[in-house]
């Protein structure tokens, strides 16, 4: 069966404009030469139009979701981010194709696409499939660096200075918590940890690093280490606040005070942080913005028949002060 991708190899224009050519679109400018050769093509390979009307839509956006749908309910950070995506579509009329990276055949679902929002990290290999699938595709959270592709991520350099900067107020020693993310067996280079180490040194803080994964029990497991090796600082900075939830549950397991004893900062600003004991301080991460817009900007590139281009960008960060630091 003939697929608008087909149609638009043989006709030599973008997939976007073969589906708004066929649907009709009244907002589409094109010469009367192009949609002819849309339609010819069409008619040539036998295009059946799929006998379905999803609410109107007037696009169909792809997102793919790297974790798994096991891994997104327990990670409030990549949750936000596809939420973010999917009120833009429900707000504009814009017909969602949501996948996991972990489903089995995840590539095929996603046909007839005119713009795909890839959530997570992604092997090179990744990327040349996907822009093979569409030519419009956001990356959310992922560094590309050189800059190839369209990327919206968080300024953890801003974000990081200003967490060691508040919390070198009060304190010499800082312990980083923090989680691996591995793409393809290849460790993906968090920025966060990289800022810390540079800020703590011009600071003149010091400093200790353990990671694990991004999750409450390695939250626990790591400040216990830290507590049973008596290494334990004045301060710790968690890269995430599910593990810094998990600190907090290890420091008040061994009646260690929060702040009196222990200052401690999270990342993310997950609505838990207000009813943690104390209220947790920690780093507001606007991943839902970060999500909506990038359904914005493939709408907007939709509506314009255009291809959107290599960019980079930066959502800010800020400090949240409540009361589990001093």
């Amino acid at each position: 069966m003939a697929t608008i991708k087909d149609i638009a190899e043989l006709a030599k224009v973008s997939s976007a404009s073969v589906s708004r050519i066929l649907n009709n679109d009244p907002t589409l400018s094109v010469p009367k030469e192009t949609r002819q050769r849309v339609l010819d093509a069409a008619n040539q390979l036998g295009y059946k139009k799929k006998n379905k009307k999803i609410y109107d839509t007037v696009m169909s956006l792809g997102i793919i979701q790297w974790i798994s749908p096991i891994e997104e309910s327990n990670d409030p950070y990549y949750l936000s981010i596809r939420q973010g995506v999917e009120e833009y579509c429900f707000k504009n009329k814009i017909a969602i194709k949501r996948v996991f990276k972990t489903d089995v055949d995840y590539l095929n679902q996603l046909e007839d696409i005119q713009g795909l929002v890839c959530i997570g990290k992604y092997s090179q290999e990744d990327i040349e499939t996907y822009k093979k699938i569409c030519s419009n595709v956001i990356f959310l959270d992922m560094n590309i660096d050189p800059i190839h592709e369209c990327c919206i991520l968080l300024d953890f350099k801003n974000a990081v200075k200003d967490v060691v900067s508040y919390l070198s107020q009060k304190h010499t020693s800082i312990a980083y918590l923090g989680g691996k993310e591995i793409i393809h067996d290849k460790l993906y280079h968090d920025q966060r940890k990289e800022y810390f180490e540079r800020y703590c040194k011009e600071y003149n803080i010091d400093y200790f690093i353990s990671e694990e994964t991004f999750s409450i029990e390695s939250g626990f497991n790591m400040t216990y280490e830290l507590i049973k090796n008596k290494k334990l600082p004045s301060a710790i900075f968690a890269a995430s606040d599910p593990i810094a939830i998990g600190a907090m549950r290890a420091l008040k397991q061994y009646d260690i005070k929060i702040p009196e004893e222990v200052s401690i900062i999270g990342f993310d600003n997950i609505e838990t942080t207000n009813y943690t004991d104390p209220p947790l301080t920690t780093v507001f991460a606007p991943t839902f913005d970060m999500g909506f817009m990038a359904a914005r900007q493939l709408f907007d590139a939709f509506k314009h028949n255009e291809n959107i281009s290599p960019i980079k960008i930066l959502l800010p960060c800020f400090l949240i002060e409540r009361n589990s630091c001093i």
